[in-house]
Parts: C-alpha cells; structure tokens; sequence
C-alpha cells in the first residue's frame, strides 16, 4: 500500500509518458469531513461529492483508462440516518438527469452493480435510463457500486454454486478460483489494477474483496469532494512505479 499522499498530484502528459491501468477502482470517502469541516451539513458534501465524481470520469476517459469502479453506497449505508439515505437518493437522481446527455455524448458508459431492488423505485428508473442511453458509449466503462457490499456478493456465489450443486449440473471438485469468479456481479470486466481510497483512511470497507486481491493501493489524504483529475494522474503516475508480481517472485 502506498503512504499517505497529501495532495499529490500529476500532469496528463505525464501519465502519457508510459503504462495506464486497465481499471481504476475508487473509494470515494471524506464527504462529511469535508462538510463538517466547513460548519455545512452531510448532505452538502454529498453534492460536493458530484463534481468529484465528474473530474475521475474526465480524468480516467483523458488518462486511457477503459474501466472506472466508484463505490458510491454500500450496503452499511443503509444504516445512516434516513435523511441522509434520502438526500443520497434524491442526489442519484439528480446525477443521472444532469449527467446523462453528456455521458452519452462522449461514449461514457455506465453500468450499476449492487442490490438496486432496495433502492426506490424513482432511483432504479433512473439507473435504468442512464444504463440503456449509455450502452454505445466505448470510450470508458464506468461501473457503480451501488446498494453494495463484497461480503454479501461473495454469499450470494456461493449460493449460486450450491444450487448448481445440487441441481447436479456442477461437481463441488469442479469449483475453482475461474469458476468462482465466473458468478461474481462484475464477472464481465477485468479485476482493479488500482485502487484509490481518498480521505486517508487505509481500509477497504468491503468493496471488492475478491476483485482486488493483487490491486496495488493507493491512499490519499484528500477529501473526495476535493479530489480532481490531477489527483487521479497523480495515483496512476505512482502505479507505473510499483512492481506487480501477483505472488510470485521476480528473478
């Protein structure tokens, strides 16, 4: 894991200056701080938190970046104050309806993982519509994880397999790390290279426990709703010097 790196930040001309990560993951942490910090509400720093999410998407689509996964509500939020869940769900929406055009029309693809049958209906319409006015879009996939959490995914493949079990059409010995991987929600795209935790936290928080087990991790002090495309650069300059040896030993 990487230290702490307060405000780091890079250029895009130096992140064309050699190798980008396949996928980007992010942990988008720090909006309450941030709102706490300024005497506003949580749910300001939640908008706030919307203008961060458009600078990773710009950046990743700038930076050749083909997949972004934003952790953007996970299961455990739904405990939160329900003003809170509400004022999140209002802002989703709002998301959707401002960002749309514009996602389309720069071939911005977005696509929700997660439990959205707990989401109201107006949020799910609104996933929905995004989803299929977004499908064309080839220049960056943009996941998000929504209603998520990686404990619950992980249950819900092992229940997956049982029944294939018992229906007879899986041996338990033919249950491997492929097969495994292969009823995960986020089966379709390849595993994180890198994933970025914004607010200082060094924590994965149940996101993506079996996706990110070689990602190389990246930690920033900055609030998200400060976090910019030049932070993202910043993380991705940083990625091209570590050594990835998934396990193994380099000779």
């Amino acid at each position: 894991m990487s230290g702490l790196r307060d405000g780091t930040t890079s250029s895009l001309e130096a992140v064309r200056e050699g190798e980008v990560p396949t996928h980007v993951a992010i942990i988008m942490d720090g909006n309450g701080r941030w709102a706490r910090r300024r005497g506003l509400p949580r749910w300001e720093g939640h908008r706030a938190g919307m203008t961060a999410v458009r600078e990773a998407i710009e950046g990743a689509a700038k930076a050749g970046v083909s997949h972004l996964t934003l952790y953007a509500f996970s299961d455990e939020n739904w405990s939160r104050p329900p003003s809170e869940v509400d004022a999140l769900m209002a802002l989703l929406e709002e998301y959707v309806r401002s960002q749309r055009e514009a996602l389309t029309r720069h071939s911005i693809r977005v696509t929700v993982f997660g439990d959205r049958m707990r989401l109201p209906q107006a949020a799910r319409d609104a996933i929905g519509e995004l989803e299929l006015s977004t499908a064309g879009g080839t220049a960056l996939h943009v996941h998000l994880a929504i209603s998520y959490g990686s404990r619950a995914e992980i249950v819900g493949v092992a229940r997956a397999l049982a029944r294939r079990c018992t229906r007879g059409e899986l041996s338990p010995e033919a249950i491997d790390a492929e097969c495994f991987a292969g009823e995960l929600l986020t089966r379709e795209w390849p595993d994180p290279d890198l994933l970025i935790r914004t607010s200082g936290e060094q924590r994965i928080s149940n996101f993506l426990l079996w996706q990110l087990a070689y990602a190389e991790i990246f930690v920033t002090d900055v609030l998200w709703p400060d976090f910019t495309q030049e932070h993202l650069f910043g993380a991705v300059v940083d990625y091209r010097g570590r050594e990835r040896r998934f396990g193994l030993v380099k000779t």
